[in-house]
């Protein structure tokens, strides 16, 4: 009976082993690919953790579905607002303005105010009305300033995103092309919007001071009414670095939050759609803490790798440096670090290698200009481009052409 058995046991103990080493030899690649990919087990229904000194994606959940974003909107608002008024500008409140619906200032009809005041009002009590008020300044009309908000995001690079309110109340309207757009983004546009308004706009300083602010105290100017406000950002104070950030809630988007940190030169940008709706209104903050702790904890700064020797490049019917027919003319190059400025640190992850390639055509046609920009130097990490630079001519290789030749002959000539 044992004899009969036991060719069963072996085989099966031989099967065993041999899934056990099939299993070991996959499990650094297992774990290499959950690395990549970690499961973060968020709430919202789209979510981006962003190095905002390149804009890459370091973790992203569904980051290029469009949802609508709520009151997050009104970053987007306050940016133009502050690049194109100023905050001592005398504000005034229009019917339809006066008639937006809750959350609101509710101040009535005709009253006047200071735009910084409005501002306030906007990013930290998120005020419908106040939106229309800065909309209606600046740009005459709602759907003008609309007109605004599409045309800045497009300059900042975010194609997938639509405003049609300034206050992000959920609406939609008919394109050109006959298909019907709602007022929405993608959690990775609105990190780039928010990336935009804290670190490289002309007036981050401004935006900042206004959405890291606690309170604020104001009246109208003629002194009729007086008013109060309270930063909902509660992850100002929940996280060190936090910089600013804005929160978000309508029935169609859900609860909503954009924000940003800054950690040893570490900068990250945080975007959340569709967290959950009532009761579940501090999914948000759950949300946002993971996302920054993933960053703290598994990225750091690094510099970007020295760029490649620059080999010269041959000019197609240019002149030769030595000026003699027949030989091959050929322009050397030289880079200009940072576009003249400081080349960034990027935020990697230990194991992750930024590469540099140049990106220069084989053959230059003739003429070639000294300073004339003839390629790119490209820095990549994880398949796509985070940063680049220019690469330029460092000398002027002139045409071979008839005169040049004639020229040359009537040289021959004197000589």
């Amino acid at each position: 009976m044992n004899a009969k058995i036991y060719p069963y046991k072996y085989a099966a103990a031989v099967l065993c082993a041999v899934t056990l080493s099939f299993y070991a030899f996959l499990s650094p690649a297992m774990a290499q690919e959950e690395e990549k990919s970690p499961e973060l087990k968020l709430n919202s229904q789209s979510a981006v953790l962003m190095d905002a000194a390149t804009g890459r994606v370091l973790y992203g959940k569904e980051e290029e579905l469009i949802r609508p974003m709520a009151s997050t909107t009104k970053i987007m608002t306050c940016i133009l607002a502050l690049e194109n008024g100023s905050v001592e500008d005398e504000v005034t409140v229009s019917s339809y303005a006066a008639s937006q619906p809750k959350v609101h200032l509710g101040a009535p009809a005709g009253r006047r105010f200071r735009l910084g005041d409005i501002l306030h009002s906007l990013m930290l009590e998120s005020h419908n009305d106040s939106a229309v008020m800065v909309a209606e300044h600046i740009a005459g009309s709602t759907e003008e300033f609309a007109a605004m908000m599409n045309k800045k995001a497009r300059e900042i690079g975010c194609e997938n995103t639509w405003f049609i309110t300034p206050n992000g109340l959920d609406a939609k309207e008919a394109a050109e092309d006959g298909t019907i757009k709602i007022h929405g983004t993608t959690a990775r546009d609105l990190a780039a919007i928010m990336s935009y308004c804290t670190w490289k706009s002309p007036k981050s300083q401004e935006f900042l001071a206004i959405t890291q602010a606690q309170n604020h105290y104001f009246t109208d100017l003629d002194g009729k009414g007086s008013y109060s406000c309270i930063n909902h950002n509660a992850l100002l104070t929940m996280m060190d670095g936090v910089l600013s950030g804005k929160t978000g809630f309508t029935g169609g988007a859900g609860y909503c939050y954009v924000g940003a940190m800054e950690d040893e030169g570490r900068k990250y940008v945080i975007a959340l759609l569709g967290c959950g709706w009532p009761p579940h209104k501090t999914y948000k903050w759950n949300d946002a803490r993971r996302l920054l702790q993933y960053g703290l904890e598994h990225y750091t700064n690094e510099p970007l790798p020295e760029a490649p020797v620059l080999k010269p490049v041959s000019v197609a019917d240019g002149v030769p440096s030595d000026g003699r027919i027949g030989h091959e003319a050929a322009v050397t190059l030289k880079a200009q670090p940072g576009n003249g400025e400081k080349a960034p640190q990027v935020l990697v992850k230990q194991g992750e290698k930024v590469k540099v390639s140049l990106s220069v055509p084989k053959v230059l046609p003739a003429p070639v200009k000294a300073g004339q920009q003839v390629g790119k130097l490209l820095y990549s990490l994880d398949g796509g481009v985070i940063y680049s630079e220019p690469v330029y001519a460092a000398e002027t290789v002139e045409k071979m052409d008839l005169w040049w030749c004639a020229k040359q002959t009537g040289a021959l000539f004197l000589q």
